[in-house]
């Protein structure tokens, strides 16, 4: 099983439509977003996702009643937990150490992909607004190899 890992989109239209295309091309099984979304808008690109998705708040994410609603309920409070292809997955938006297989988070715009007992993955900034690098992970959980794509 393949899922993308994105954060931080900032309602940056284009790379969340290339984000889209990535996840699509690459036939992930499930999306992961890490918080700031920013507004409602921002979410019509993942209609166009050929998986299904779940989401966290970040901390710029101020309409979260417009974006609970048009997530269908997807977004959630961090820390989210999950269990994805036999893996437990702690979705946050800021790093939050807890008991899982996976820890996916975003914020810090800066990508980070770790591994000692368990899997650090922070895909980085889609939305390009403050390095400038948009970019996202896939990872294959049955084999645990990420790889970092910048776009």
């Amino acid at each position: 099983m393949k899922i993308g890992i994105i954060a931080d989109t900032h309602d940056n239209l284009i790379n969340i439509n290339e984000a889209v295309k990535i996840f699509n091309s690459h036939k992930v099984n499930f999306v992961i977003h890490c918080g700031d979304f920013i507004a409602p808008f921002a979410l019509n690109p993942f209609e166009m996702l050929k998986c299904d998705w779940v989401g966290v708040f970040g901390n710029n994410d101020g309409e979260k009643k417009g974006l609970l609603e048009k997530s269908e309920g997807r977004i959630k409070e961090p820390p989210y937990f999950l269990e994805l292809g036999f893996r437990k997955i702690v979705v946050a938006h800021e790093f939050k150490d807890c008991q899982a297989d996976i820890i996916a988070f975003g914020h810090t715009h800066e990508p980070k992909i770790s591994k000692n007992s368990k899997m650090l993955i922070n895909p980085g900034e889609a939305g390009g607004w403050v390095n400038g690098q948009p970019s996202l992970v896939i990872l294959d959980l049955d084999n645990m190899q990420p790889e970092l794509i910048n776009f």
